[in-house]
């Protein structure tokens, strides 16, 4: 945008004159130097016929933030601003150095993009354009041909197979593919590869199912974003008298490396496509609102281009057509807006059960194969049809028992992913609300204004439903509604982030026991229309190259065993057998034990040797609290060192999920059954103590305080233990500096919110006080303004009064006037004497 062209748009480079040299071998002339920007500047002016711009790309260099690969790829990122300061600064030796950088630019495009995207169709077109103007450098006598010949880069490399990464990153409007016929046709609609004969065997393969509606949410827009979407639709077509769209010099604001000018003297920059992005996201509340953007655009273009030049030309055409358009979009009715089946958009939410569903909502809706598994969905549009029925579109989210992968894919307890299907339900259909949080916010806490009884998912990965691949989301935004894209949600935080481990897939028992790795891909098992499949499908196919080889399963931290549990069990004892009387400290504590499993021995820093037995924890959460605290290098875990007792409670499946899964686990990789990790459940208490040295250096009064195992070993635990207290142990109590310190942290704490308090109060009178000498004042100037108003207005009244005697009675409207003032004081006498014989007449008869 506002870049004018090569005369009087593009500034000229900054540099003084160019001084006038002798050419000498090796050395570059003026005519060269000014050659090689003529070069550059005619790449940033070209425009293909139907006006796009295939020099847009190549600007500025590529952001290494947001495409951090680049530079991987690419040794030698070169862009034209790069061209420009090279050419500035003199920095080329000789002019075969300017033409090798411009072979680059194409070059580089052309290793990185793939074949047949825009940016390596564009720079196949600079490339042209490039040796278009080196052939006239050559034929004008400037250079030779030897310098105009494109040095040897390297044969491009073959694209690599297309990733199966779906991120949609949608930065661009939607709507493009209507909004203009010209960038529509630039488009390249997904096609069968190279070689794909419908009818075949790998046809059949390719082509998706009929029911994987893929894409994006319906169009139901208001009346207003109609009006919107047709003015920019409608300033498209404008063209100048060379045959050029008049808005191409509008879409994107110029390269600040080569106009840094343009953003210091124009305060408030903007262009097309930022319009087109806040239309995009309901950031205009009116037509009105849209045209002072759109209006703004056109006076920056004006305020910085040269009147003669052609772009402030085309900004002035543009603003009025612009605003003729704007014109007769207001006058149209909102009827003639109405969407596709009568529908008429509800962009405010629906009420429904008394509760508001509006967009960006998070719900579970009817699923007709399993009423125990709704679907999860995000609601994307609202609207009402004909025949007032109302309804939503919403994104479905699948179950991991719901979709295609391989048989040793882990997934996230109550894990979902996102799909390409945007269906249409109606309202009635929802059945309650419910969250997914992204997986990297998932293990730090939970919504705040969620209520505790909602469901909440977590989500990791997209699912391409065509390739059944699952591809991991690198930005949670792509796959929110442009409404509520850039809002964020408040979150009670948990005091340590959870450690979530994955589980096997639930379905994993599906696997044909005669599945190969050359076998086709399976296909989930469909049911109703509306509703995702009845269950996926699990296959041995080989993982991809970017796809990691599924975790290794493992159990959760192994439970610990008090000193008097390791006493009542000999190392000769099966372990599966129920101990009742295992105790911790002076509280006895019954509870089942498993089978054991075995697991590694863990070495031991203490000499002593540590019985091997177990210990159970307390089945009841409110005894035991999980912890999550790192375990000191110094301690000695109580643990076993040939025995592994896991706790039922640790790993009790989530009630919410109605499939369990199921996770193996074998010290030699067999197939054995394991525990499922329940993040929900409490956490098992590990029991640690410390080596003989440090723990003889505890004071003897001190250890006698607190629990200890037969050896005197002081015990920590990794959760507090039950307070209870007997006759032989004194109660623990905190320490006296402990205690001062709370009381003076407490004193503080309140000083603090006192004078919070007084301050706040101060400022309320203040703001009272200052209110109550505004309205004096106000009342002082009135009281002050009244005479004199009465006054003027007196004025007015006594001249217009003579105005209208000169009208009435012209040379004699002084005798009028006095004629007429002293028949007023004789009726003003007249009734004052009424008056007073009237009220002479009232004391008469009162009197009498």
């Amino acid at each position: 945008m506002d870049q004018v062209e090569q005369e009087d748009s593009h500034p000229q480079p900054r540099t003084e004159e160019l001084v006038t040299s002798i050419e000498e071998d090796g050395v570059i002339t003026d005519d060269k130097w000014k050659a090689m920007m003529d070069v550059t500047m005619a790449i940033y002016d070209f425009r293909e016929p139907d006006g796009h711009d295939p020099s847009r790309l190549f600007h500025r260099s590529v952001n290494k933030r947001l495409v951090p690969d680049y530079q991987d790829i690419i040794k030698e990122p070169v862009a034209l601003s790069i061209l420009k300061q090279r050419i500035n600064k003199r920095e080329y030796k000789q002019f075969s150095d300017f033409v090798r950088d411009c072979a680059l630019i194409s070059h580089n495009a052309q290793t990185y993009n793939r074949p047949k995207s825009q940016a390596y169709e564009d720079a196949l077109v600079i490339k042209e354009v490039f040796h278009d103007q080196f052939k006239k450098l050559v034929t004008n006598g400037i250079i030779t041909p030897e310098e105009a010949k494109y040095p040897d880069l390297g044969e491009i490399p073959e694209a690599d197979p297309l990733p199966d990464d779906d991120e949609e990153e949608e930065e661009e409007d939607e709507d493009d593919e209507e909004d203009s016929e010209d960038e529509g046709r630039r488009r390249k609609k997904p096609g069968p590869k190279p070689g794909f004969k419908r009818g075949t065997k790998e046809s059949q393969k390719q082509e998706p199912d009929l029911r994987k509606k893929r894409g994006r949410p319906p169009r139901v827009d208001t009346p207003m974003e109609t009006r919107i979407k047709t003015i920019l639709k409608g300033i498209r077509k404008f063209k100048g008298p060379g045959g050029h769209l008049k808005i191409a010099h509008f879409e994107r604001l110029p390269d600040k490396a080569a106009y840094p000018d343009y953003y210091m003297e124009i305060k408030e920059p903007i262009a097309i496509d930022i319009i087109k992005r806040k239309a995009k996201r309901k950031k205009y509340n009116s037509v009105d609102h849209f045209m002072r953007d759109l209006d703004l655009m056109f006076d920056n273009a004006k305020a910085y281009n040269q009147s003669e030049s052609q772009i402030y030309r085309d900004a002035a055409d543009l603003q009025v057509d612009a605003r003729k358009l704007a014109e007769q979009e207001k006058k149209k009715p909102d009827s003639e807006y109405l969407m596709e089946d009568g529908r008429f958009p509800l962009p405010n939410g629906i009420l429904h059960r008394g509760e508001l569903w509006k967009v960006g909502d998070w719900v579970h809706i009817q699923n007709p194969n399993d009423v125990t598994k709704p679907i999860v969905a995000q609601i994307y549009r609202t609207w009402q049809d004909s025949e007032n029925e109302q309804w939503i579109n919403a994104c479905w989210y699948y179950r991991p028992e719901q979709t295609v992968h391989h048989f040793e894919k882990h997934f996230y307890p109550n894990e979902v992913v996102k799909t390409g299907q945007y269906r249409d339900h109606r309202v009635d259909e929802i059945v309650d609300r419910c969250f997914v949080m992204f997986f990297t916010r998932y293990s730090r806490g939970r919504p705040r204004d969620l209520a505790p009884d909602k469901e909440i998912y977590v989500c990791e990965a997209r699912y391409n439903e065509e390739k059944h691949k699952l591809n991991k989301i690198k930005t949670w935004a792509s796959c929110l509604p442009d409404e509520v894209r850039e809002k964020d949600y408040e979150m009670d935080l948990f005091d340590l982030p959870r450690k979530i481990k994955k589980i096997p897939s639930p379905i994993k028992h599906l696997l044909k026991e005669d599945a190969k790795e050359t076998d086709d891909l399976p296909r989930p098992t469909w049911g109703a229309d509306n509703a995702p499949p009845v269950v996926g499908a699990v296959h041995r196919r080989p993982r991809d190259e970017n796809e990691s080889p599924p975790p290794e399963p493992t159990p959760s931290p192994p439970p610990t065993l008090p000193p008097s549990a390791m006493a009542s069990v000999t190392p000769g004892q099966s372990m599966s057998q129920p101990l009742l009387g295992a105790t911790m400290g002076s509280s006895h504590i019954a509870a089942p034990l498993q089978t054991p499993i075995p697991t590694p021995a863990v070495a031991q820093t203490s000499p002593a040797p540590i019985p091997q037995a177990t210990f159970q924890p307390p089945m009841n959460p409110q005894m035991y609290q999980g912890s999550s605290q790192r375990r000191p290098s110094s301690f000695v875990p109580q643990t076993p060192t040939g025995v592994y007792q896991a706790s039922p409670a640790a790993h009790q499946y989530s009630a919410a999920q109605p499939t369990p899964y199921a996770a193996p686990y074998s010290t030699n990789r067999a197939h054995a059954a394991a525990p499922v990790y329940n993040p929900n459940a409490p956490r098992a208490v590990e029991v640690f103590h410390l080596g003989d040295a440090a723990n003889a250096a505890i004071p003897a009064d001190i250890r006698q305080q607190f629990h200890c195992d037969e050896r005197g070993h002081v015990l920590f635990f990794t959760a507090p233990p039950l307070d209870i207290i007997t006759p032989a142990q004194p109660e623990l109590t905190h320490s006296l500096k402990y205690l001062a310190t709370k009381e003076e942290r407490q004193k503080h704490v309140a000083e603090r919110k006192r004078k919070r308090e007084e301050e706040e109060k101060q400022r309320v009178d203040d703001e009272k006080r200052q209110r109550a000498n505004e309205e004096t004042d106000i009342t002082v100037r009135l009281e002050a303004l009244g005479p004199r108003a009465i006054g003027c207005m007196m004025k007015q009244v006594v001249a217009g009064t003579e105005e209208l005697y000169k009208l009435l009675y012209q040379d004699q409207a002084d005798n009028a006037r006095a004629a007429d003032l002293k028949s007023r004081e004789i009726r003003i006498l007249a009734d004052r004497l009424a008056r007073q014989k009237t009220s002479h007449i009232q004391q008469q008869s009162r009197k009498n």
